[in-house]
Protein backbone atom coordinates (compact mmCIF):
# COMPACT_ATOMS: atom_id res chain seq x y z
CA UNK A 1 0.00 0.00 0.00
CA UNK A 2 1.15 3.44 -0.69
CA UNK A 3 0.78 6.20 1.85
CA UNK A 4 0.48 9.84 0.92
CA UNK A 5 2.53 11.98 3.30
CA UNK A 6 0.88 15.16 4.53
CA UNK A 7 2.65 18.09 2.96
CA UNK A 8 4.18 20.42 5.55
CA UNK A 9 2.70 23.96 5.43
CA UNK A 10 5.01 26.33 3.61
CA UNK A 11 6.14 29.37 5.56
CA UNK A 12 6.47 32.68 3.73
CA UNK A 13 10.03 33.87 3.13
CA UNK A 14 11.66 35.64 6.08
CA UNK A 15 12.03 38.83 4.04
CA UNK A 16 8.27 38.90 3.38
CA UNK A 17 7.51 38.37 7.06
CA UNK A 18 9.91 41.17 8.04
CA UNK A 19 8.39 43.55 5.50
CA UNK A 20 4.87 42.72 6.69
CA UNK A 21 5.84 43.27 10.32
CA UNK A 22 7.45 46.61 9.46
CA UNK A 23 4.32 47.67 7.56
CA UNK A 24 2.14 46.73 10.53
CA UNK A 25 4.31 48.75 12.89
CA UNK A 26 4.11 51.78 10.58
CA UNK A 27 0.30 51.68 10.57
CA UNK A 28 0.29 51.85 14.37
CA UNK A 29 2.67 54.79 14.65
CA UNK A 30 1.12 58.21 15.31
CA UNK A 31 1.08 60.64 12.39
CA UNK A 32 3.41 63.60 12.68
CA UNK A 33 1.91 66.96 13.62
CA UNK A 34 3.27 70.28 14.95
CA UNK A 35 3.80 70.44 18.68
CA UNK A 36 5.50 67.05 18.98
CA UNK A 37 9.06 66.61 20.21
CA UNK A 38 11.43 66.73 17.23
CA UNK A 39 14.30 64.31 16.61
CA UNK A 40 17.83 65.63 17.03
CA UNK A 41 18.78 65.19 13.37
CA UNK A 42 16.49 66.01 10.44
CA UNK A 43 17.09 66.56 6.72
CA UNK A 44 15.07 68.70 4.33
CA UNK A 45 15.45 68.23 0.57
CA UNK A 46 14.58 71.32 -1.46
CA UNK A 47 15.29 73.09 -4.72
CA UNK A 48 17.76 75.96 -4.77
CA UNK A 49 15.32 77.92 -6.96
CA UNK A 50 13.23 78.82 -3.91
CA UNK A 51 13.77 79.41 -0.21
CA UNK A 52 11.46 76.61 0.89
CA UNK A 53 14.23 74.50 2.44
CA UNK A 54 15.57 77.08 4.88
CA UNK A 55 12.08 78.45 5.46
CA UNK A 56 10.66 75.11 6.56
CA UNK A 57 13.79 74.33 8.59
CA UNK A 58 13.29 77.55 10.57
CA UNK A 59 9.58 76.85 11.04
CA UNK A 60 10.26 73.31 12.31
CA UNK A 61 13.05 74.56 14.57
CA UNK A 62 10.81 77.24 16.07
CA UNK A 63 8.10 74.67 16.68
CA UNK A 64 10.64 72.45 18.44
CA UNK A 65 11.76 75.40 20.58
CA UNK A 66 8.17 75.92 21.72
CA UNK A 67 7.94 72.26 22.69
CA UNK A 68 11.21 72.50 24.65
CA UNK A 69 10.01 75.67 26.38
CA UNK A 70 7.16 73.73 28.01
CA UNK A 71 9.71 71.98 30.20
CA UNK A 72 11.43 75.21 31.28
CA UNK A 73 10.62 77.24 34.37
CA UNK A 74 7.91 79.86 33.70
CA UNK A 75 10.26 82.79 34.30
CA UNK A 76 13.11 81.25 32.30
CA UNK A 77 13.65 82.48 28.75
CA UNK A 78 15.71 80.68 26.13
CA UNK A 79 18.10 83.25 24.69
CA UNK A 80 20.68 80.83 23.31
CA UNK A 81 22.29 81.54 19.97
CA UNK A 82 21.49 79.76 16.70
CA UNK A 83 24.15 78.55 14.28
CA UNK A 84 23.51 78.74 10.51
CA UNK A 85 26.19 77.12 8.32
CA UNK A 86 26.35 77.32 4.50
CA UNK A 87 28.92 75.81 2.20
CA UNK A 88 30.13 77.97 -0.68
CA UNK A 89 27.82 76.38 -3.25
CA UNK A 90 24.75 76.80 -1.05
CA UNK A 91 25.67 80.45 -0.42
CA UNK A 92 26.03 81.06 -4.15
CA UNK A 93 22.68 79.41 -4.91
CA UNK A 94 20.50 80.86 -2.16
CA UNK A 95 22.38 83.86 -0.77
CA UNK A 96 23.06 84.80 2.84
CA UNK A 97 20.29 84.82 5.44
CA UNK A 98 18.58 88.22 5.59
CA UNK A 99 18.43 89.49 9.16
CA UNK A 100 15.26 91.55 8.81
CA UNK A 101 13.48 88.68 7.08
CA UNK A 102 13.90 86.42 10.10
CA UNK A 103 11.26 86.14 12.84
CA UNK A 104 11.67 89.11 15.24
CA UNK A 105 12.40 87.05 18.36
CA UNK A 106 15.36 85.46 16.57
CA UNK A 107 17.03 88.74 15.71
CA UNK A 108 20.54 89.18 17.16
CA UNK A 109 20.79 85.51 18.05
CA UNK A 110 22.15 83.90 14.90
CA UNK A 111 25.79 83.03 14.24
CA UNK A 112 26.34 82.74 10.47
CA UNK A 113 29.26 80.69 9.15
CA UNK A 114 30.35 80.61 5.51
CA UNK A 115 32.31 77.42 4.86
CA UNK A 116 34.66 77.11 1.91
CA UNK A 117 33.78 73.49 1.17
CA UNK A 118 31.24 70.81 2.18
CA UNK A 119 33.89 69.24 4.42
CA UNK A 120 34.42 72.55 6.22
CA UNK A 121 30.66 72.94 6.58
CA UNK A 122 30.37 69.46 8.12
CA UNK A 123 33.16 70.30 10.57
CA UNK A 124 31.41 73.54 11.58
CA UNK A 125 28.08 71.72 11.98
CA UNK A 126 29.59 69.03 14.19
CA UNK A 127 31.41 71.60 16.30
CA UNK A 128 28.17 73.51 16.73
CA UNK A 129 26.32 70.39 17.84
CA UNK A 130 28.90 69.95 20.60
CA UNK A 131 28.04 73.38 22.02
CA UNK A 132 25.11 73.22 24.45
CA UNK A 133 24.89 77.02 24.39
CA UNK A 134 23.22 76.78 20.97
CA UNK A 135 19.44 76.37 20.71
CA UNK A 136 19.75 74.56 17.36
CA UNK A 137 21.94 74.27 14.27
CA UNK A 138 20.78 74.86 10.69
CA UNK A 139 22.93 73.81 7.76
CA UNK A 140 22.70 74.22 3.99
CA UNK A 141 24.78 72.00 1.71
CA UNK A 142 24.34 71.80 -2.06
CA UNK A 143 24.25 68.57 -4.05
CA UNK A 144 25.67 65.24 -2.93
CA UNK A 145 29.30 65.96 -2.03
CA UNK A 146 31.57 63.00 -1.38
CA UNK A 147 32.23 64.17 2.17
CA UNK A 148 28.56 63.93 3.12
CA UNK A 149 28.41 60.13 3.21
CA UNK A 150 26.65 57.86 5.68
CA UNK A 151 29.60 57.97 8.08
CA UNK A 152 29.55 61.77 8.18
CA UNK A 153 25.79 61.73 8.63
CA UNK A 154 26.15 59.26 11.50
CA UNK A 155 28.70 61.53 13.20
CA UNK A 156 26.21 64.40 13.06
CA UNK A 157 23.44 62.23 14.52
CA UNK A 158 25.61 61.03 17.37
CA UNK A 159 26.84 64.54 18.21
CA UNK A 160 23.29 65.96 18.15
CA UNK A 161 21.95 63.20 20.39
CA UNK A 162 24.87 63.24 22.81
CA UNK A 163 24.85 66.99 23.40
CA UNK A 164 21.11 67.61 22.95
CA UNK A 165 21.42 70.21 20.20
CA UNK A 166 19.00 69.68 17.27
CA UNK A 167 20.18 69.84 13.67
CA UNK A 168 18.14 70.70 10.57
CA UNK A 169 20.25 70.06 7.48
CA UNK A 170 18.90 71.49 4.22
CA UNK A 171 19.99 69.48 1.17
CA UNK A 172 19.81 71.70 -1.91
CA UNK A 173 19.31 70.03 -5.32
CA UNK A 174 20.37 66.72 -3.77
CA UNK A 175 19.46 63.09 -4.37
CA UNK A 176 18.05 61.02 -1.50
CA UNK A 177 21.25 59.21 -0.55
CA UNK A 178 21.97 57.12 2.56
CA UNK A 179 21.64 59.05 5.81
CA UNK A 180 21.20 58.45 9.52
CA UNK A 181 18.85 61.44 9.86
CA UNK A 182 15.90 60.47 12.04
CA UNK A 183 13.42 62.48 9.96
CA UNK A 184 13.68 63.30 6.24
CA UNK A 185 11.48 65.78 4.39
CA UNK A 186 10.98 66.80 0.77
CA UNK A 187 9.51 70.28 0.41
CA UNK A 188 8.34 72.70 -2.28
CA UNK A 189 6.71 76.09 -1.92
CA UNK A 190 2.92 76.37 -2.22
CA UNK A 191 0.51 79.27 -2.90
CA UNK A 192 -0.22 81.37 0.17
CA UNK A 193 -3.74 82.14 1.25
CA UNK A 194 -4.86 85.76 0.75
CA UNK A 195 -4.16 88.03 3.75
CA UNK A 196 -7.25 88.88 5.77
CA UNK A 197 -6.88 92.67 5.85
CA UNK A 198 -4.73 93.63 2.86
CA UNK A 199 -5.06 91.53 -0.30
CA UNK A 200 -2.02 93.30 -1.77
CA UNK A 201 0.25 92.12 1.08
CA UNK A 202 2.24 88.89 0.82
CA UNK A 203 0.56 85.88 2.38
CA UNK A 204 1.93 83.65 5.11
CA UNK A 205 4.78 81.29 4.11
CA UNK A 206 3.27 78.01 2.88
CA UNK A 207 4.86 74.72 1.84
CA UNK A 208 3.85 71.33 0.52
CA UNK A 209 5.95 68.88 2.49
CA UNK A 210 6.38 65.12 2.24
CA UNK A 211 7.76 63.20 5.21
CA UNK A 212 9.28 60.21 3.43
CA UNK A 213 11.25 58.77 6.33
CA UNK A 214 10.84 58.95 10.10
CA UNK A 215 11.59 56.64 13.02
CA UNK A 216 8.46 57.49 15.01
CA UNK A 217 5.87 58.34 12.33
CA UNK A 218 4.52 56.82 9.11
CA UNK A 219 5.22 58.66 5.83
CA UNK A 220 2.75 61.32 4.80
CA UNK A 221 2.15 64.65 3.10
CA UNK A 222 1.14 67.97 4.63
CA UNK A 223 0.33 71.51 3.69
CA UNK A 224 2.31 73.60 6.17
CA UNK A 225 2.16 77.33 6.84
CA UNK A 226 3.66 79.73 9.37
CA UNK A 227 1.41 82.49 10.69
CA UNK A 228 4.26 84.20 12.54
CA UNK A 229 3.52 82.48 15.84
CA UNK A 230 2.65 78.87 15.03
CA UNK A 231 3.34 76.17 12.51
CA UNK A 232 -0.02 75.12 11.07
CA UNK A 233 -0.45 71.75 9.35
CA UNK A 234 -3.21 70.22 7.25
CA UNK A 235 -3.17 66.82 5.65
CA UNK A 236 -4.93 66.41 2.27
CA UNK A 237 -8.72 66.65 2.67
CA UNK A 238 -8.44 67.62 6.34
CA UNK A 239 -8.79 70.83 8.30
CA UNK A 240 -5.71 72.67 9.63
CA UNK A 241 -4.54 71.90 13.12
CA UNK A 242 -2.85 74.62 15.12
CA UNK A 243 -0.52 73.48 17.92
CA UNK A 244 1.34 75.32 20.62
CA UNK A 245 3.01 78.26 18.82
CA UNK A 246 6.79 78.35 17.96
CA UNK A 247 9.68 80.95 18.25
CA UNK A 248 12.08 83.03 16.00
CA UNK A 249 15.90 83.96 15.24
CA UNK A 250 18.63 86.40 13.82
CA UNK A 251 22.02 86.23 12.22
CA UNK A 252 25.16 88.21 12.56
CA UNK A 253 28.65 87.47 13.64
CA UNK A 254 31.23 85.12 12.20
CA UNK A 255 32.62 82.42 14.43
CA UNK A 256 36.26 83.37 14.04
CA UNK A 257 39.04 80.80 14.08
CA UNK A 258 38.31 79.04 17.35
CA UNK A 259 36.21 76.02 18.09
CA UNK A 260 32.48 76.74 18.33
CA UNK A 261 32.29 74.36 21.28
CA UNK A 262 34.26 76.94 23.24
CA UNK A 263 31.68 79.70 22.73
Amino acid sequence: MSHTANAAPQMPPASTMTASAAALVRTRLPHWKPGLAAPRHSEIFASSDEASGAGLALALARDAMKVAARDMAPAQEDRRQILWVQDRSALRLTGRPYVHGLPPELHHRLIHVEAGSPEDALFALEEGLRCRDLAFVLGEIAGNPRGLNFTASRRLSLAAEKHGVPLWLVRLDAQHDLSSARMRWKVVSAPSSAPRWNVEAPGRPTWRAELFRARSHPPGEWSLSDDGNSLIAARPHSSPEKPTPPDHVDLARAAGGRSLAAL
